[in-house]
């Protein structure tokens, strides 16, 4: 027994990590990753090979199953629906953040990015699954066929399908993540002086600010766009936080990139998450539903 949770706890991050992928959910990615353990622990392991893939099959199973009850719930979602951010630093992210190890760089920056797993909502679950496997883990043909129970041709033109519904639109995205966190830094300082000049400087003219409340919390219906817009509801929004009581704002590294959390007595009360392209903000996204807030709990 103690072998076989050695084993698996040597995976649950990469099993974690493809659910989230997946799913858009923390909680529901928790979830699906203790799934994976009952499978795993109930399983006859004498024939497994590999076990880093027999748990990635299980666990792509199991998230495609609650994947397509989900989309059934989005549809009465009150509002836009974003992913859940996840916090991946464990603190206040310093003014020249280190560069991520190269073993962790397919869970960190764009590969983990609320702007990504937004692109990726457009996608079926199949096709989901297919580019979650194949261009964010880089896993061979073979494996993804074996984990979706298809044959590798049908993959093949599946990851075709996924990579060009992705690639025309996913928001440019900057890699530089010192500019990412100057450009918060700015962001965040535009903010919480209610300088609404300041916000105009680092916000794109064609700008979209998509926020999240699912009905619980206060939060736009519908995507603003432009910079005007964006810039004045943020500023209201930030005066709104300053009449609140032990309100903290920081900046921790948020979904692999720089992002703001603002906490309560401790409690994440709301998450802002910027696509930066060309030194500017080009997407603000704000979620403020209680009930996505889980993964930003502090260790």
């Amino acid at each position: 027994m103690t072998a076989s949770v050695e084993v698996f706890d040597r995976h649950r991050r990469l099993l974690f990590t493809v659910a989230y992928q997946m799913l858009g959910s923390v909680a529901d990615a928790e979830d699906t990753v203790q799934d994976a353990w009952l499978r795993w622990s109930a399983a006859d392991r004498t024939g497994v090979a590999d076990p880093r893939t027999y748990l990635v099959q299980i666990t792509t199973r199991l998230a495609l199953d609650r994947l397509r009850s989900a989309r059934t719930r989005r549809e009465t979602y009150v509002g836009p629906w974003l992913p859940e951010p996840l916090l991946t630093g464990a603190g206040p992210v310093a003014s020249a953040p280190p560069e991520p190890d190269p073993d962790e760089c397919a869970e960190l920056g764009e590969q983990v990015s609320l702007a990504l797993l937004v692109v990726l909502e457009t996608l079926s679950p199949a096709e989901r699954a297919v580019f979650v496997l194949r261009e964010v883990f880089g896993l061979p043909v073979a494996e993804v066929a074996a984990a979706l129970g298809r044959s590798e041709a049908a993959v093949r033109q599946l990851a075709h399908r996924a990579r060009s519904h992705v690639d025309a639109r996913r928001p440019r995205f900057d890699t530089d993540r010192q500019a990412q966190q100057e450009v918060t830094e700015r962001f965040f300082a535009a903010c919480a002086g209610g300088d609404v000049e300041a916000l105009l400087a680092v916000l794109a003219p064609d700008v979209v600010l998509i926020s999240d409340g699912g009905g619980k919390a206060r939060a736009a219906l519908r995507p603003i766009v432009g910079a005007e817009k964006v810039a004045r509801f943020a500023a209201a929004i930030a005066a709104q936080g300053a009449a609140i009581p032990d309100l903290r704002i920081e900046i921790v590294e948020v979904n692999g990139c720089p992002g703001i959390v603002a906490r309560v007595d401790g409690a994440p009360f709301v998450a802002v998450s910027l696509v930066v392209a060309d030194g500017i903000v080009q997407q603000v996204l704000v979620v403020r539903n209680p009930d996505k807030l889980t993964g930003l709990a502090q260790p």
